[in-house]
C-alpha cells in the first residue's frame, strides 16, 4: 500500500521574524512561505519593512528574532554570496549594475568564466552565452558588449533580471523592478516576471503599483509599520480591500 504523496517544501519559508535596529522595531513577527511557480507581492506604504525584509532573505542582514527555511532547510545566512548559493538571487531598486562594463560583464560579475590553465577570461563564451540569454527573455539590447550606461532604464532593468534569473534555480527577489520605468519598459519586464513563474522559479515581488500586484501575482502579503497585516489570495480580494490593510482605514 502506497501512502499519501507529501507535498513538496516551500522554497521559502518565514516564521516569526523580527528585525531590531538599536531600538528601532523593523519588523515583528512575519511568517510567510512562497512555493515554486509562485508569484507573492510584498505591499506596504514606505517605511513598512518591505525592503527589510528582502535583505534579511538575501542574507545582507540577519533577522534578530525567527527563522527562514529554504526548501524546507533551516539556514543562517551570514552575506548575500550564502543565500545565492542556495538559488536565491535579488534584484534591488538600484540595480547594482557597472556602468562602465559591458553587459557581459554585468552578468557574470564575481562568477566570469576562463579558460586555459592561465585562466584567461573566456570573453567570448561570455558574450555568446549573454547572447543567448538575453534572446530567450526578449531582453533587447544593442549587443552583448555594449556598455550598461549606454543602455535605457528598461534595458538596465532588463539586464538585472536576467542576471539573477540566470543564476537563480529557487527564488527571485525584486525590489520595486519596474520603478521609474515607462509603460513600454514596464510591460516588458512584466512579461519577463510571468516568464520567471514558468520556469517555475518561486518570485517574491515588491511593488508599489497595486494594478502590477494584482495583474503579476498569486498572493499579497501585506505589511503596515513592520507588522504583518495579512496574505491574501490575489483571485479573493480587491484593490479596496488591500487599501485598507495597507492603511489601516476601513
Amino acid at each position: 500500500m502506497v501512502g499519501p504523496e507529501t507535498a513538496p517544501a516551500p522554497v521559502l519559508s518565514l516564521h516569526n521574524v523580527r528585525k531590531v535596529f538599536d531600538v528601532v522595531v523593523a519588523l515583528e513577527s512575519v511568517s510567510l512561505e512562497v512555493n515554486k511557480g509562485e508569484v507573492v507581492a510584498l505591499v506596504g506604504d514606505n517605511g513598512a519593512g518591505k525592503s527589510t525584509l528582502v535583505k534579511i532573505i538575501c542574507g545582507v542582514h540577519p533577522p534578530t528574532a525567527g527563522r527562514i527555511l529554504v526548501q524546507g532547510e533551516e539556514v543562517h545566512f551570514t552575506n548575500p554570496s550564502q543565500a545565492q548559493q542556495r538559488g536565491i538571487q535579488v534584484v534591488f531598486q538600484d540595480l547594482a549594475l557597472a556602468g562602465q562594463q559591458p553587459v557581459y560583464m554585468n552578468l557574470f560579475l564575481g562568477r566570469e568564466r576562463v579558460t586555459g590553465w592561465w585562466r584567461r577570461l573566456d570573453r567570448k563564451r561570455m558574450i555568446e552565452e549573454t547572447r543567448d540569454l538575453m534572446q530567450s527573455m526578449e531582453v533587447r539590447i544593442p549587443s552583448p558588449s555594449a556598455a550598461i550606461r549606454n543602455l535605457s532604464g528598461g534595458q538596465r532593468q532588463g539586464v538585472a533580471i536576467a542576471r539573477a534569473t540566470h543564476w537563480a534555480s529557487r527564488l527571485v527577489l525584486m525590489d520595486e523592478p519596474t520603478a521609474a520605468l515607462g509603460v513600454a519598459e514596464t510591460a516588458r519586464v512584466e512579461s519577463i516576471i510571468r516568464s520567471l513563474k514558468a520556469k517555475n522559479l518561486a518570485v517574491l515581488l515588491i511593488s508599489h503599483s497595486l494594478d502590477q500586484v494584482f495583474r503579476l501575482s498569486d498572493r499579497i502579503c501585506v505589511l503596515r509599520r513592520g507588522t504583518q497585516v495579512g496574505v491574501k489570495r490575489t483571485g479573493e480580494t480587491s484593490n479596496n480591500e488591500i487599501v485598507s490593510m495597507i492603511t489601516g482605514l476601513s
